[in-house]
């Protein structure tokens, strides 16, 4: 299907600048949320924190690192059973950070309404670290976590908090992305005692060559308009290569072959989002495979509305408890399948 021509300028749209190292300029960077721990502990008297949260290095050489978050005041337990979620942010492998006013405080309602303890990955950014440098980031934080799990001095919160055998990876846009790549590496691999038990794709990004229906009928997008998405997948994919590379595009040569190892999936979405399609499409390839599949779609909506619509934030948050209690109330093989909203 030809390509629908637009107006809009994808840099200017982006609010970027191509640097000739090859390095962008980002001229309109989101607020940076500190930690609790940066805060001293008087600043707030009459606002006590819910959700306490500390950052963690996890590669100096790559310059990545962790944000935790834990639910403040949690009763004395001799067995801990927090779920821990893993969650990897949105902004096309391009923007954003773990960080990022937006992220930091939906970690910290996650971590509150679950309740869980979040982990954030602060991971490399393309185009200065095209992909797979997101997804070797991923790998390298559950590695990490594997780790603490198998250490006696690991950190407290993980300690004194987690049941490493509830864990969740969690992704929202080029976060889902991420987070699927992600278990699909970690299925290679023993992780003991850490147990991945679930997989959260909301608003996944994936693409292709060929236009769905619903990248047409949004080409000029307000959040999300094609060309921006184009130069997005442009900066971040390995140069030489088009959208039909793996990384973008799931579904190419039938999808990957270990997609039938991977855990419960929830996959949601919204009708106003350029990618829904994609999204339904990837629900549909996942049940193909006999992955247990939650798939909720609601009418209306945007990419990242949850990061601008409060309503939209809880609902979601709603969802993701209801997924993480059946991934942990369950065993790995009970089938629970709910059906598209849409």
């Amino acid at each position: 299907m030809a390509d629908q021509q637009s107006s809009i300028d994808p840099y200017k749209f982006l609010k970027i600048v191509p640097n000739p190292d090859g390095s962008l300029t980002r001229l309109a960077p989101l607020p940076i949320a500190p930690t609790t721990e940066s805060i001293p502990a008087d600043s707030h008297p009459n606002s006590p924190q819910l959700v306490l949260s500390k950052d963690i290095p996890l590669d100096p050489k790559s310059k990545t690192s962790l944000r935790l978050f834990k639910p403040h005041n949690l009763p004395p337990n001799p067995n801990p059973n927090l779920p821990l979620l893993i969650y990897f942010h949105g902004g096309g492998f391009v923007f954003f950070s773990a960080a990022s006013q937006p992220f930091h405080n939906s970690c910290s309602r996650l971590a509150s309404s679950i309740p869980a303890l979040v982990l954030s990955v602060e991971y490399r950014l393309a185009p200065e670290h095209r992909l797979p440098a997101a997804y070797d980031d991923a790998v390298s934080a559950i590695t990490w976590l594997k780790n603490q799990a198998s250490s006696a001095d690991g950190d407290s919160w993980l300690k004194n908090s987690v049941d490493f055998s509830k864990c969740i990876l969690m992704g929202s846009s080029a976060g889902a992305n991420i987070a699927y790549h992600a278990a699909l590496r970690a299925s290679d691999v023993d992780l003991s005692p850490v147990k991945i038990r679930g997989l959260i794709l909301h608003q996944a990004y994936f693409g292709g060559v060929n236009r769905t229906e619903s990248e047409i009928r949004f080409v000029n997008d307000r959040v999300l308009p094609l060309v921006a998405n184009d130069l997005m997948w442009a900066l971040s994919l390995p140069e030489g290569v088009d959208r039909d590379h793996e990384y973008c595009n799931p579904f190419i040569d039938g999808g990957d072959g270990r997609i039938g190892r991977l855990p419960w999936c929830l996959v949601a979405g919204y009708g106003g989002d350029p990618l829904v399609d994609r999204q339904k499409e990837m629900a549909a390839l996942l049940e193909s495979r006999g992955v247990h599949v939650m798939a909720r779609f609601k009418e209306g909506g945007f990419h990242g509305v949850e990061l601008f619509d409060p309503s939209q934030a809880e609902a979601l948050y709603e969802i993701v408890k209801e997924f993480i209690g059946s991934c942990c109330a369950h065993g790995s093989d009970d089938v629970v399948v709910a059906k598209s909203t849409m």
